[in-house]
């Protein structure tokens, strides 16, 4: 999939970390980030820290990957 914004990402993490059957509270124990942090996440909120929002897509199976255009 391609993601463009903040927001987009965030629904992608939602969307695999519903399809793992995990709540914002499993996956905060799991990785030791704050419910609220990953609730931003998730809303797209674009001043989520990058190093916290690649591992939270990591922990959840998911790989980023960035390609050049054109």
């Amino acid at each position: 999939m391609k993601i463009t914004d903040a927001k987009s990402f965030g629904g992608e993490i939602r969307r695999r970390r519903k399809e793992l059957q995990y709540t914002q509270a499993d996956l905060a124990q799991f990785c030791g980030f704050s419910v609220s942090f990953i609730s931003d996440l998730e809303r797209g909120k674009a001043t989520a820290e990058l190093g916290k929002a690649l591992y939270m897509a990591n922990i959840l199976g998911m790989d980023v990957c960035l390609t050049k255009r054109g």
